[in-house]
């Protein structure tokens, strides 16, 4: 009889385990009466805050005990100290400085967890990384000071980067070539993707020319333009696609449109640029022009503010899974990903809305 009530409580601890396992299936919804949105009333909302990723436990949610015993799972696994991100394909990279490694979401598994390989493929103080059509992963290392690749599988391929001649502060990918930021030579340098051979690298001027760059430390590749953040210079310089110099968005300044520390961007499909400013601890946009649209964020006090943002991130593909964070009144547009390197919030998910 005692055997035969022990075997009914197991299996109904077995469940209510089950049943709770498949209730955390999806990342927590953080519920709130009260939306954050920028810009605030009486302008016309543009972007809401919807949630923000620190760790694990904001993919997974809350399991218990028993269930991460025989799931073979360890404790909440915390986002360090972020600073590069991009996504694709329901999967969201992120380079953690502090980690020494990278942070891979995949949003359709609900799955964390930490990417760190070893040996030939090790990678030290990875900053920002980018990804190709068949899904390889370019990684900016700067302390191997080099651009380490895996394969879609994550298996290591190759690197390359001479560390003495190299210092590599964020890669892009495009139309087959990868484009790489040399804070060393202070230059960008465009390389083709399947043997590595250097193509060309600008700008080749003198300081005194406007198209300089004294510190690059991000870009941005679109069919039309190549857009550099040059943290020295307190400036987003923007050439053509062979490298010419032709305008600079920005000024050293405590104003809005002006930058302190201006760090990662991005471009939208109507050609915004978006300029995340670690000193600002904000997010400014403007227009083609470079007339400044909106700026959203500020220092940290609660949700939707910064921290120290590094890097800004914009997402078409994986709107799906955070749709159930936008306001009914509004209909999403895209994504925007912005990393915080402190605070309690890591990465910050904002949507770019519009009026149903």
């Amino acid at each position: 009889m005692i055997n035969k009530q022990l075997k009914f409580f197991f299996c109904l601890t077995l469940a209510l385990s089950t049943f709770q396992f498949l209730l955390a299936g999806n990342p927590v919804t953080r519920t709130s009466e009260e939306i954050v949105i920028y810009p605030p009333p009486p302008d016309s909302a543009r972007i809401q805050f919807l949630t923000s990723i620190s760790n694990s436990t904001d993919i997974i949610g809350k399991r218990n005990r028993f269930l991460r015993y025989i799931l073979g799972e360890q404790e909440t696994l915390p986002i360090f100290k972020p600073y590069g991100i991009t996504s694709s394909k329901g999967k969201i990279y992120i380079c953690d400085t502090q980690l020494g490694g990278i942070e891979i979401i995949d949003l359709q598994k609900n799955e964390f967890s930490y990417f760190k390989p070893i040996g030939r493929g090790q990678i030290i103080k990875p900053v920002n990384c980018a990804l190709d059509e068949n899904g390889y992963l370019y990684v900016a290392d700067t302390e191997r000071n080099q651009i380490v690749i895996f394969d879609n599988q994550l298996k290591y391929l190759r690197s390359f980067g001479d560390p003495d001649k190299f210092k590599p502060t964020d890669v892009a990918y495009h139309d087959g070539k990868l484009w790489v930021c040399n804070l060393k030579a202070k230059q960008i340098q465009v390389y083709n993707k399947e043997t590595m051979r250097l193509l060309f690298t600008f700008p080749k001027v003198s300081q005194n020319d406007s198209g300089y760059l004294f510190s690059p430390t991000n870009l941005y590749v679109t069919d039309q333009n190549t857009y550099v953040s040059d943290f020295g210079d307190f400036k987003i310089k923007i050439y053509s696609q062979d490298g010419k110099y032709e305008t600079s968005i920005g000024s050293y300044g405590q104003s809005p449109g002006q930058f302190v520390r201006p760090k990662g961007i991005a471009v939208d499909l109507d050609h915004n640029l978006y300029v995340a400013d670690a000193g600002f601890e904000n997010v400014q946009i403007f227009d083609r022009q470079g007339q400044l649209l909106l700026f959203f964020g500020g220092s940290y006090t609660g949700s939707g503010d910064m921290w120290l943002p590094a890097k800004v991130a914009l997402d078409y593909e994986n709107l799906s899974y955070f749709q159930k964070y936008v306001d009914r009144s509004f209909k999403l547009k895209y994504l925007i990903f912005v990393t915080n390197q402190f605070g309690p919030d890591k990465v910050n998910v904002y949507g770019f809305i519009e009026y149903r």
